[in-house]
């Protein structure tokens, strides 16, 4: 036996010693990952926010005087455009608070000085039916609603269900104190973030072969690109659609109309379910005005979502995000379950990630073996990102997997 094959056969022994220990010790394993996941809960909250507000603020980089030399400019170009992109959010965030949270408080009135008349009147009409029942006309005509029994029970249940008010105030305390840490190290990201980067390149080229630094730039890139597209167009998308909403909550003189169309955009953020929960808690708030308009704002958002579906939606997106319908509701079905509503919104375009990269992967094999299939669905072939990485095309001229020169 040579020494490859004792290093092969301790290595194999030692996976299965791990293996064990995992398994006898995975509760112990699962208790500390538990802590770990929750010390870094700001950090990647502040990696997370890091991201998006990047996306902010390349833009305000791109239009704060791009064409000045001045040193003064250049000093001021980031922390500058990082302020305008946190001010922006803020703003958006009070706006939607100011335009939902009053009209909710609204409703919720309405709702609770209706149902008692509506009570009332619901029994008077039975009564007149049951006239030849006189025993049962006699039991409904002894039941009374009392408004501030009706309160007592309902304040009762509500201080039942949030009985534990401290874990909860802790819970909000914890929440707040991950955000707020979370936001400053996203803030120390963005101001280092060339920094930050150049370290990284110099550590990939220092430890990393040549051609593994090429497949990780290329992963690195196509899920840049496709998380980047994907968040922008969701946004364009949502925006669209809350503001259509409104106007034809308008002109179709529906109730809550900027309310309504508020809830559907920031709901339209989540895709695929979120507009239809939007759709549910603004179709059910204005049944609290009338049912009728409530049937009419379902048909006119399902005539809506069909229009977004078949002509907003894909002029938006385009041939970025490039994931049929099927795996979008895999995605965030999965998502969804596992991880709640960031599964929901960042399912898709993970999933478009690995989806892309699979098939140039398949692209490159057919073509490198001369297997390439008849007839590539058009759909399949719009799915390859625009962009190129320099790095991941001189990897691929290098190992011969360009499409149009197979070995």
């Amino acid at each position: 036996m040579d020494n490859k094959d004792i290093k092969r056969y301790s290595f194999i022994a030692l996976l299965a010693v791990a293996g064990c220990l995992i398994v006898l010790n995975f509760g112990h394993i699962l208790h500390f990952a538990g802590i770990a996941l929750s010390a870094l809960t700001p950090l990647i909250i502040g990696c997370a926010l890091a991201y998006v507000f990047n996306i902010i603020m390349n833009f305000f980089e791109k239009h704060y005087f791009p064409k000045s030399d001045s040193k003064v400019i250049h000093a001021t170009r980031r922390p500058a455009c990082l302020i305008f992109s946190f001010a922006i959010t803020i703003a958006i965030i009070l706006l939607v608070m100011n335009i939902i949270i009053p009209e909710i408080v609204n409703a919720f009135k309405l709702i609770y000085a209706e149902i008692p008349p509506t009570f009332m009147k619901a029994k008077d009409k039975l009564l007149d039916k049951l006239d030849e029942y006189p025993d049962v006309r006699k039991e409904l005509e002894n039941i009374e609603v009392d408004k501030s029994a009706m309160i007592e029970k309902i304040s009762n249940g509500a201080f039942g269900i949030f009985g534990s008010i401290i874990a909860f105030i802790g819970a909000v305390t914890s929440a707040v104190m991950n955000t707020v840490i979370g936001i400053i190290f996203a803030i120390y990201l963005l101001l280092r973030k060339d920094k930050l980067y150049t370290d990284v390149r110099r550590f990939m080229k220092a430890h990393v072969s040549e051609e593994k630094n090429a497949k990780i730039n290329h992963i690195c890139f196509v899920a840049h690109d496709t998380f980047t597209h994907f968040f922008i167009g969701q946004f364009i998308e949502a925006l669209l659609l809350g503001t259509l909403t409104a106007i034809g909550s308008h002109f179709l003189n529906l109730p809550y109309s900027m309310m309504t169309g508020t809830i559907i955009g920031v709901t339209a953020l989540i895709p695929i379910v979120g507009a239809l929960c939007g759709a549910a808690l603004s179709a059910f708030i204005i049944f609290t005005v009338s049912p009728t308009k409530a049937l009419i704002f379902l048909v006119f958002l399902i005539i809506l979502q069909q229009v977004d579906d078949n002509v907003i939606y894909p002029k938006i997106m385009g041939t970025s995000v490039g994931l049929p319908g099927i795996w979008v509701l895999a995605a965030v079905t999965v998502g969804g379950g596992l991880f709640g509503i960031i599964g929901m919104v960042l399912g898709v375009p993970l999933a478009a990630t690995c989806y892309k990269l699979y098939f140039e992967k398949l692209d490159a094999i057919e073509a490198a073996s001369g297997t390439a299939p008849p007839s590539v669905p058009e759909s399949t072939k719009k799915q390859q990102p625009q962009k190129t990485d320099p790095a991941a095309s001189k990897h691929r001229k290098k190992h011969g997997m360009e499409k149009n020169s197979p070995k």
